[in-house]
């Protein structure tokens, strides 16, 4: 999937500042809640975390230099907003199950997975990923960032990356082939 012009990289955005900072915020949303999508696996959950990476962002716009990738600097915010709610969400499950938990028993996920085979399909095989191997499919398979780029919002070796990349698509293929 190719990149939309989203990245405030350019010499023209170098000169407007926040004004480029607040156009480059703006054309990143579809991207970073595509991206917060893929992290979260809701829907739900990919909204609240977009609208926290945002309300960071904002609050931070003064780190963030013009010339450099807004694009990473969002991604990071998301991922490590992402990394707070999964960790706050763990110590809350620690303390108490939540009370729909009883009503899950004995559901029968089949049906859902057979109903389509195409987007639900992959969303499906993507949650089953292992968040190391979801985040690097996610930015580099549907962002379309580059290893490096890719690399470097994980904050790993582009090696590592690459190696999470290939572990993550083979299991793609694997439990997509299977619904």
């Amino acid at each position: 999937m190719k990149r939309c012009a989203a990245d405030v990289s350019s010499t023209k955005a170098k000169g407007k500042g926040l004004e480029a900072f607040e156009e480059g915020l703006t054309a990143m949303l579809p991207r970073l809640r595509r991206f917060a999508h893929g992290l979260s696996r809701s829907a739900a959950d990919a909204d609240d975390l977009t609208q926290i990476a945002v309300e960071r962002a904002l609050k931070a716009r003064g780190q963030w230099q013009p010339g450099t990738r807004l694009d990473s600097w969002l991604y990071r915010i998301a991922r490590n907003a992402w990394i707070d709610t999964a960790r706050a969400r763990n110590r809350e499950r620690a303390r108490t199950l939540p009370a729909e938990a009883g009503e899950r028993v004995g559901h029968d996920p089949r049906p859902g997975i057979e109903a389509g085979i195409d987007l639900r399909t992959v969303m499906a095989a993507m949650s089953g990923l292992p968040d190391e191997q979801r985040e690097a499919v996610s930015l580099v398979l549907i962002e379309g960032l580059g290893y490096r780029e890719a690399a470097e919002v994980l904050e790993i070796p582009v090696g590592t990356l690459s190696s999470r990349l290939v572990r993550g698509r083979n299991a793609l293929l694997a439990l997509a082939g299977e619904g």
